[in-house]
């Protein structure tokens, strides 16, 4: 049996990694954007329940991992219509969902039968889950995947675990070998519209890692480095912009890059005092997010750099000291993670950045962040980790506040509402099944019909609020007890 492999890169960026995923997020008035958290809860893993997300696309369909009653792996699809889903494997006992395209095609990696090789997969609703290949060894990893259905990812030519290569994949001509720089080894890690390809490749020799893009018309090409020995590619738009981090002349400093087909690579800088950068997100706006130290220890504060206004630090969250980038939408805005506050955040120019919580224990974090503003990562419940969306309220047609809003008919399953005021709101015929709602302000609300199964209410206020024809069963009502030894109803059982 061939144990989970995963390509990992150099020391290098493991460096990075260390510093800036330890790392937070300057803040702008906290009451300026809202997000209500939906808990996308787990496939119920018997010892501990844990789930955590890679991707959400354009719709909101958020793909990651699961941990499974039998407390085996699972990739997981999670939509607002059908919830959580398991995607099943390629026959062994463990899959992982990477990413996820706007048309709803799932790329990740799953143990084949007995467990002794592990292939890319490719999942649609129509499909399921097919497998991919390999180059000719035992293990093949899909990173991503465009919206014409180009999966791209690492896997080994051969049997040796000292060797992998970038792929390419597409159903009309199955998995393509990108090759290398001359090396031993390269990974793809990102691809856009085109076909265009980014990644890593080791040198001749093995001496040296350079970033590449690949095309089918020119194949991998060496975007060079800042003057030093490393260089790696993150992300890339539609236009063929690249970023990521190269270190520069004597290997002295790591700074952030952005390469273009007629600029070259261009040094993006760090932040005033700094010595490390790195770039992990570019959009068709030309603007860049990622993360540099400001000179100050292991301090480290997330950035947007753009050509009209250079790097621009996003500060920290109230009273931090770290922030960091993990992914930027087409509008500019950033999310990521703070370290010592241990909460994610949403950035955008007009609201500086935002504190998005937690499912009611001490730790979030944010991977992803879609068109229209909605936020994947995975948060610590009471109890357990759980993949979460965050979705801003304007999705539900608020403003600056749930209060006294319509969210007649809205699907809000799995809310984390904790403490929220939702006095004088239209949650006529709303599915706030499995919500949280507990010492929430839901005074003079509208909940005729609302879908309140296995809720918790505990401490929730309800003066005047209107509850006729709501669904209970499994509810936990405002004075704590449970509807369902309550004749099935919290009425009576109402905290005035």
């Amino acid at each position: 049996m061939h144990p989970c492999f995963r390509v990992v890169p150099s020391v290098f960026v493991l460096v990075l990694t260390v510093l800036f995923t330890a790392v937070a997020g300057d803040a702008g008035p906290s009451d300026r954007i809202f997000f209500v958290p939906i808990d996308l809860g787990t496939l119920g893993g018997a010892n501990v329940s844990f789930s955590t997300p890679a991707a959400v696309n354009v719709s909101g369909q958020v793909v990651g991992l699961s941990l499974m009653p039998q407390d085996r792996f699972r990739a997981f699809s999670w939509t607002p219509a059908g919830g959580m889903i398991n995607l099943g494997t390629l026959g062994g006992t463990y899959s992982d969902a990477m990413a996820v395209n706007d048309m709803g095609q799932v790329v990740g990696e799953s143990f084949t039968p007995g467990d002794v090789e592990a292939h890319a997969f490719s999942w649609t609703q129509a499909e399921g889950m097919i497998d991919l290949g390999t180059l000719g060894g035992w293990f093949s990893q899909a990173v991503a995947v465009n919206d014409v259905g180009q999966v791209v990812g690492t896997s080994f030519p051969t049997d040796s675990n000292l060797e992998f290569h970038a792929f390419s994949w597409t159903r009309a001509g199955g998995m393509v070998d990108l090759g290398t720089l001359g090396g031993l080894r390269s990974e793809a890690r990102a691809v856009n519209a085109s076909g265009q390809v980014v990644g890593y490749s080791a040198t001749a020799g093995d001496i040296e890692t350079h970033a590449f893009s690949w095309t089918q018309a020119e194949g991998m090409i060496d975007l060079g480095t800042l003057g030093g020995s490393q260089s790696y590619a993150y992300a890339v738009n539609t236009s063929g912009q690249v970023v990521g981090s190269s270190t520069t002349i004597g290997n002295r400093a790591i700074h952030a890059f952005s390469w273009t087909r007629a600029g070259g690579m261009v040094d993006l800088g760090t932040l005033p005092g700094g010595n490390l950068s790195s770039a992990v997100a570019v959009n068709d706006r030309g603007q860049v997010a990622g993360n540099s130290d400001i000179g100050n220890g292991p301090a480290g504060h997330a950035f947007l750099w753009t050509p009209e206004d250079g790097m621009v630090d996003l500060g920290t969250l109230s009273g931090q000291t770290y922030s960091s980038a993990t992914a930027m939408n087409s509008s500019g805005q950033v999310v990521g993670y703070s370290r010592f506050s241990d909460h994610a955040f949403s950035w955008t120019r007009a609201g500086g950045m935002v504190d998005l919580g937690t499912l009611g224990g001490g730790f979030s974090l944010a991977v992803a962040v879609n068109y229209g503003g909605q936020v994947a990562g995975y948060s610590s419940t009471a109890t357990e980790y759980h993949a979460v969306l965050w979705r801003p309220i304007k999705d539900f047609g608020c403003r600056k506040t749930l209060a006294g809003c319509d969210l007649k008919g809205v699907n809000l399953a799995g809310a984390y509402l904790n403490g929220s005021d939702l006095s004088g709101s239209n949650l006529k015929d709303t599915n706030l099944a499995r919500s949280t709602l507990t010492g929430a302000n839901l005074m003079g609300a509208n909940l005729k019909g609302a879908n309140l199964a296995r809720a918790n209410l505990i401490g929730a206020k309800l003066a005047e609020a209107n509850v006729r024809n709501v669904v209970w069963s499994g509810t936990l009502c405002p004075d704590g007890t449970n509807s369902d030894v309550n004749g099935g109803t919290c009425e009576g059982h109402l905290r005035r």
